[in-house]
């Protein structure tokens, strides 16, 4: 037999309680321990250094540049102080003997002088007594005019009025100071000889802004050399010297290298001289000696 039992439906919730009794106050519990901060380790020992890389592969060397050119001529600087006065020069030679100058009129003739006494006879056999001189005669007519000798001459001086001239040509100097036999042709630079003889010849030189070579020419031989490097300012040279010349021989005066630093303005010289010291050519005759 089965028992069936009916359930009935949940009642409604009951009212709360009422609250218990506190309990007692626990044991209070073990201090909580804190842990020692360890000792510090040891520094560690350095490490080995690392292997050197390899050697880098040396680059190709460089093309060689060119050469600058030449920068503009500076400003003329201002003229510095006149130096101290040097020691005294050189006697210089001795000038060109100048032309013999006409004979002077002849005096007036004195009075005649009264005769002399002859002297007596002397002595069988031997010579009489001299008597005493008389006085001078009258002078004579005047003899004719000798002739004079001519005496040869050449000399030039010229200056430069244009600066840097070309180089390795003659020099034209076309500032002339004396040329009076135009033995120098200022339109080729070129001193010819005309008068067979012994010479002299000197230049001087102001240098500006670069180097120069100047050399004194003998029939296309260089006879003479004078070298000025420039360092600052204005550079001043000179050079001399005696030649001996045939007649037709030829004398200039130039640059040669690659660099012209001869210059000249209005307070700057740059000259070139010569004159004849004595003709080698043969002797004139001498003037002839006046009859009495």
């Amino acid at each position: 037999h089965c028992l069936f039992l009916r359930l009935g439906e949940p009642g409604h919730p009951g009212k709360s309680g009422t609250d218990g009794i506190n309990g007692e106050k626990g044991d209070s519990g073990a201090d909580g321990r804190v842990e020692e901060k360890g000792n510090k380790g040891n520094k560690g020992s350095r490490g080995w250094p690392g292997k050197f890389g390899p050697k880098g592969i040396p680059g190709p060397v460089g093309d060689k540049g060119q050469k600058g050119e030449l920068g503009l001529q500076g400003q003329k600087g201002t003229k510095g102080d006149i130096g101290p006065i040097g020691p005294k020069g050189l006697k210089g030679e001795i000038g060109v003997q100048g032309e013999i100058g006409l004979r002077g009129p002849v005096g007036p003739i004195g009075p005649i002088g009264p005769k002399g006494e002859v002297g007596g006879p002397g002595p069988k056999g031997s010579r009489g007594i001299q008597g005493e001189r008389g006085w001078k005669g009258d002078r004579g007519e005047k003899g004719k005019l000798g002739s004079t000798p001519v005496i040869p001459r050449s000399a030039f001086s010229v200056g430069l009025t244009t600066k840097f001239p070309p180089l390795n040509v003659p020099i034209k100097f076309d500032k002339v100071m004396y040329n009076g036999l135009n033995h120098y042709n200022t339109a080729t630079g070129v001193f010819t000889c005309q008068i067979p003889g012994v010479y002299y010849f000197t230049y001087h030189i102001t240098v500006y802004s670069r180097n120069v070579k100047v050399a004194l020419i003998k029939n296309g031989n260089r006879m003479l050399h004078t070298a000025d490097s420039y360092q600052s300012g204005e550079d001043q040279a000179s050079g001399a010297t005696i030649l001996e010349l045939q007649k037709g021989d030829q004398i200039w005066l130039q640059t040669h290298g690659t660099s012209n630093g001869l210059f000249a303005d209005p307070d700057d010289d740059t000259t070139f001289t010569g004159f004849l010291i004595f003709s080698t050519s043969e002797t004139t005759a001498p003037i002839p000696l006046l009859s009495l």
